[in-house]
């Protein structure tokens, strides 16, 4: 590809109220507090979403944090990085960044910028620059925290009669065995069903979380801390349930390690979380050839980072629905054109870049702050 001149790069905070509150075992969200980074070039402009929430509670990273860490730090690397403002390709993003530590998120947001305005110039969709298989994608739905069983077998009701082909609950101590027996009862069992933990319990919980076994479940998804590893590795070997790792997957690296210690049979693969869609591409390479299952994570995306998991999620690693909901699950309006079930999938964008632009109006009405960095 024609190396892209870049002229400047936007930070723009948006503000987008959830339609309910959604509830996990680190807290509730009512609205997201977004960055949205936009990358201008010389021939075409990109989109890349920042999934950091606006406190430090899923991961160490923060809305906040990630402007600072683009402005000061990341931006400027990327404009040094490049010969006379030319940069060779979003390939190239990552090892300029690599020298600042961490900050994955913002990371994440910046190449996929630079990926989007990259492909839009040369005409290429993110699905077929990722080495997707599928025109269309198995959509699965998050089911947060609820104040009863009989409220979440509603909601479950609601899902499932949308077409949503897997269901995963939210679950933490005291929130655990018996939604998932009222689930399992009420709609028997073959509805595909998964647990997530968020980190909420401690290798001494085995004992509780076999009691989830005789649910049949697809898997439960990062019971214990980030860091313990070996942690998961003994607990896989305690409860019958495919162990999955979600927080604990930061890298190609980590993937390949955890999948050597035992410690996963099955690998959730959130773009943001692991430094943006090359390295998840990455990982899914190292899964593959492991034999190890992946899907799609999501973090209550507008419909930018929508389009670019849907693009990801038609790779052929990934065999097991995702989490990569139509936008009517989260906003009542999102920033694109909405992504709509059809028949428990969703289609793979295949315009230029992300396939999907932001509509000006709505983008206008949720805008909180702009700022543009000169390059």
């Amino acid at each position: 590809m024609t190396p892209l001149k870049m002229t400047g790069v936007e930070l723009r905070r948006v503000a987008m109220p959830l339609r309910s509150p959604f509830r996990t075992s680190f807290g509730t969200e009512t609205d997201r507090d977004i960055l949205l980074v936009r990358v201008v070039t010389d021939a075409a402009e990109g989109w890349g979403e920042c999934v950091a929430m606006a406190a430090p509670l899923y991961s160490s990273e923060y809305a906040d944090a990630a402007a600072d860490v683009l402005r000061g730090f990341l931006v400027p690397r990327l404009a040094a990085g490049s010969a006379d403002g030319r940069l060779t390709g979003a390939h190239a993003v990552a090892p300029l960044l690599a020298p600042v530590k961490g900050h994955r998120m913002a990371k994440a947001a910046l190449e996929t910028a630079v990926l989007d305005a990259e492909l839009r110039a040369a005409g290429r969709s993110f699905a077929r620059e990722l080495g997707a298989v599928h025109e269309r994608v198995p959509c699965g739905v998050s089911v947060g925290i609820m104040d009863s069983v009989p409220q979440l077998l509603d909601a479950v009701a609601g899902y499932l009669d949308e077409g949503y082909l897997r269901i995963k609950l939210k679950i933490e101590p005291g929130w655990d065995v018996e939604p998932v027996r009222a689930v399992r009862e009420r709609f028997g069992d073959d509805v595909l069903l998964q647990v997530d933990a968020n980190t909420a319990y401690t290798l001494a919980d085995a004992g509780q979380l076999a009691r989830l076994d005789p649910f049949d479940l697809l898997l439960i998804e990062q019971p214990l801390e980030e860091e313990d590893v070996l942690g998961h590795a003994d607990l896989a070997k305690l409860i019958r349930t495919p162990v999955c790792l979600d927080e604990s997957i930061v890298s190609a690296q980590t993937a390949a390690a955890a999948i050597r210690l035992g410690a996963c049979r099955i690998v959730n693969v959130k773009p943001g979380r692991v430094g943006g869609y090359l390295e998840a591409k990455r990982i899914h390479d190292v899964c593959v050839a492991a034999g190890v299952p992946v899907w799609c994570g999501g973090m209550l995306e507008t419909g930018l980072g929508r389009a670019a998991n849907v693009a990801l999620a038609a790779l052929p690693g990934f065999t097991l629905p995702g989490d990569t909901s139509g936008s009517g699950r989260y906003y009542a309006e999102d920033l694109t054109e909405p992504f709509v079930l059809a028949d428990g999938h969703l289609d793979v964008p295949t315009g230029p870049g992300l396939g999907v632009v932001p509509l000006e109006e709505r983008l206008a009405e949720v805008t909180v702050s702009t700022e543009w960095i000169a390059l």
